[in-house]
This record gives C-alpha cells, sequence and structure tokens, in this order.
C-alpha cells in the first residue's frame, strides 16, 4: 500500500528562535515527510524582531533540514494549513502547563477544523528552561548566548540587534 506524504506545521512567533525551536523543528522533520514552520506575523503581540527578520532567521536555523520550509502566516493558522495542504500541526510542552494549554487549543483546533490533527510533542528536557523570552532578555543585556539559540542564526540575531 504506498502512503501518502505527510505534510506537518510547527507554528509560532519565534521572537526569536531558539535552540528548543529548532530541536522541535529537527524531531518533527524525522517524523514527517514535509514541514512548514508558520511564522506567525502577529502584530498584537510586542515583537523584539520584525516578521521579516524572524522568518530569516528561522530559515538559517533550519537550512540543513533539507525537507523543512519557512513561510509567514498573516492569518489563521487553519488557512495556512489549507494553503499548504497539511495534514497535522505539531506544537511543543515544555511542562505540564504548556501540555494543558497546547491540549485545549488541539481540542479547540479540532471543532474549528476537524481536516487536521495536532501532535504535542514533549521538548528536551535539557532544552526545557530555553524560552524566547529568556532570549530577548539575554539579548537586551548583551549576554552571551551560549546554546540559548541556533549558531545558524546567533550571528544575525545579534547583528538585527545592533542595528535597530
Amino acid at each position: 500500500m504506498k502512503r501518502n506524504k505527510t505534510t506537518a506545521v510547527v507554528t509560532g512567533s519565534f521572537d526569536p528562535v531558539t535552540s528548543g525551536h529548532v530541536d522541535l523543528i529537527t524531531r518533527a522533520s524525522r517524523l514527517f515527510d514535509v514541514v512548514w514552520v508558520a511564522v506567525s506575523a502577529n502584530a498584537e503581540k510586542n515583537n523584539l524582531f520584525t516578521a521579516a527578520e524572524r522568518t530569516e532567521l528561522v530559515r538559517l536555523a533550519v537550512a540543513d533540514l533539507p525537507n523543512v520550509r519557512v513561510g509567514l502566516c498573516e492569518g489563521l493558522v487553519s488557512d495556512f494549513l489549507h494553503d499548504k495542504k497539511a495534514d497535522v500541526l505539531v506544537r511543543g510542552a515544555r511542562c505540564a502547563t504548556d501540555f494543558d494549554y497546547e491540549y485545549d487549543l488541539a481540542n479547540i483546533m479540532r471543532r474549528f477544523d476537524p481536516d487536521f490533527e495536532t501532535v504535542i510533542l514533549p521538548t528536551d528536557p535539557t532544552l526545557s528552561a530555553i524560552s524566547s523570552t529568556y532570549v530577548r532578555e539575554l539579548i537586551r543585556y548583551g549576554a552571551p548566548l551560549g546554546d540559548a539559540v541556533p549558531a545558524a542564526a546567533a550571528e544575525q540575531l545579534l547583528a538585527y540587534w545592533r542595528n535597530k
């Protein structure tokens, strides 16, 4: 029996992309044939980086993953999923609180658009303390980023920040 290609979407604001995000995307790329990273253009949030900068940083961070694509999501996630002919929404959870939140979102998504399944992947325990909020604080105070951000994006991330 021939299996259809499975396309998944990983969503987030990625402000900025972290090592935890890249770990989640990498793991999703092993599970699914094609993975789209949907960078949220959410203007409601007070983002440190523009949507274009965040999209480019994610592209740099996942450049070595041949089945991963990056795009800007300017509307509903379900519209992005339909547009990319995706089957699965992938979300990450760092702790039980994150899981509860993602579980509720998965149920809302199922009611809103039953065409998609949501898969929640637990964070690698060694990366669970890393968040975009933590990385933004490191950047604002000029602290070393260490392994909190992917090396491929770190230089560009700091360059963007220096130019602001």
